[in-house]
């Protein structure tokens, strides 16, 4: 039984606005790494946003390319990762001819075609095309296939694929693609897998408003999903990128899964669960899948307080996290409250005053402004329902200064 480990989004080198989150990634791939040991893990794949953006940090490299050897087992232990929307082709495709001696293959252009060829390890690349590789692993008498669909803006889509005009079009052409690549290469006497970075949904199903981190992508013509059922048939098992939650889109063809990101990087992340997926594969049958929960890293939370005492209490019992705090009172927060809540815990991103009372009212009435005031009196409203409180002189007359910079009188 051959043994995959799915992952994605790593996003190395990520920030949660001023908080660097490598310590945490390093943790968490250690985590990762772990479980691909004691599972026996045979075959990674890793589907797209390796990193957080087109320029990664030194130490987010570093720690990339020292993991990356750690999980390869020093190269008895194959790892396929395709490139996303957060990362450069150039960059991700850069290292793939000295990686390829620890069986690590990076792949980020659709026009890139790998060279075939055996290993010291004794893994063989037996055949490969654009978007396609075939692996031969040593413990097993039967060949690896995989799709490879990389992310690729508009110009690299049209520079490779053709002229896309419509939504219709662009899902046709990538449906051709992968069928004909299918068709050449993906019979029943080998394992076959799809490695995508895109954002699939289910065809009829009404696509589910995405949190900020995971914002669908722009294709061409305007399409924001491709459809499961472009996926061909003989493929077993669709690993994808880009949503960072764990789910599965559909089970027809294939199972068509979505792994998470290894830690929570927003606030509209809070509370999820993330996972890596363990997929147990044999040629011409149905794969078993499960996700494995992943515990390292700070979790997020979004917490809402009333008074000082409760939200103190709550930070002490929760020391390693990262925390959004809604705060509700009939004014502005004071300064001391500020202090001693910022004070007391060293995660606290976001301190958010929700007015309650007659400040609330106002701040509801804001929504429809009668146009005709003056502009002193709309600016008092508006610093009043954002601030709790009214503007000082000193505030007043910098408005006035500045509006009168601007008048055409």
């Amino acid at each position: 039984m051959l043994k995959i480990l799915h992952t994605a989004d790593w996003h190395l080198g990520k920030r949660l606005q001023e908080y660097s989150r490598l310590e945490e990634q390093q943790l968490v791939l250690q985590e990762i790494i772990e479980i691909a040991d004691q599972q026996e893990v045979d075959l990674i794949l890793l589907a797209g946003d390796i990193f957080d953006t087109f320029n990664p940090s030194h130490e987010a490299v570093e720690l990339l390319y020292k993991a990356l050897k750690r999980l390869s087992n020093d190269g008895k232990r194959p790892i396929i990762a395709i490139s996303g929307n957060h990362d450069s082709t150039q960059f991700i495709a850069a290292p793939d001819p000295l990686t390829r001696e620890l069986g690590i293959f990076f792949y980020s252009k659709y026009d890139q075609e790998f060279t075939t060829g055996k290993l010291e390890s004794g893994l063989e690349l037996i055949r490969a095309d654009k978007g396609f590789m075939e692996l031969k692993l040593p413990r097993f008498d039967f060949p690896v296939r995989i799709i490879l669909a990389p992310y690729a803006n508009e110009v690299l889509l049209k520079q490779y694929l053709g002229e896309m005009d419509k939504e219709v079009a662009f899902r046709n052409v990538l449906k051709e693609k992968w069928k004909n690549t299918a068709d050449n290469y993906c019979d029943e006497n080998g394992v076959n897998l799809f490695l995508g970075h895109f954002f699939f949904m289910k065809e009829g199903e009404k696509p589910q408003e995405e949190p900020e981190s995971e914002r669908p992508i722009l294709h061409v013509g305007g399409t924001q999903a491709l459809f499961s059922n472009l996926i061909p048939a003989p493929i077993q098992y669709a690993a994808l990128g880009h949503l960072h939650r764990y789910h599965s889109v559909d089970k027809n063809p294939c199972p068509v899964v979505y792994s998470s990101s290894p830690l929570a990087y927003s606030f509209s992340e809070a509370n999820q669960e993330k996972k890596v997926v363990l997929v147990e594969a044999l040629p011409n049958q149905p794969v078993n899948y499960q996700s494995i929960t992943l515990s390292k890293g700070r979790p997020l939370y979004q917490k809402t307080f009333t008074n000082l005492p409760d939200t103190l209490q709550w930070l002490e019992k929760n020391p390693y996290c990262f925390v959004e705090i809604t705060f509700e009172t009939e004014q502005s927060i004071e300064a001391e409250t500020r202090r001693a809540i910022m004070k007391a815990h060293d995660g606290i991103v976001n301190l958010i005053p929700k007015l309650t009372g007659e400040s609330a009212l106002l701040n509801k009435g804001l929504q429809a402004q009668d146009l005709s005031q003056d502009m002193n009196t709309l600016f008092k409203r508006y610093y009043q329902s954002a601030n709790g409180m009214e503007p000082n002189e000193e505030i007043i007359s910098l408005f006035n200064e500045i509006i009168s910079q601007n008048d055409p009188s």
